[in-house]
């Protein structure tokens, strides 16, 4: 299983919104992978902080 996470900057990033929906898109198809959140941004990352998304 994957567990995938989007971060993103905050600034403007054309095409984000597409690679959102089609991650989610794959999710609904049936793949064995799970979204988890970031918490407080970078530092979620660094620090491994994060929240499974449903």
């Amino acid at each position: 299983m994957a567990h995938i996470g989007i971060l993103t900057s905050g600034d403007d990033c054309p095409g984000l919104n597409a690679v959102i929906r089609e991650c989610a898109l794959c999710d609904i198809r049936g793949s064995d992978h799970s979204f988890v959140g970031f918490v407080d941004g970078w530092r979620g990352v660094l620090d491994r902080d994060t929240v499974d998304l449903d």
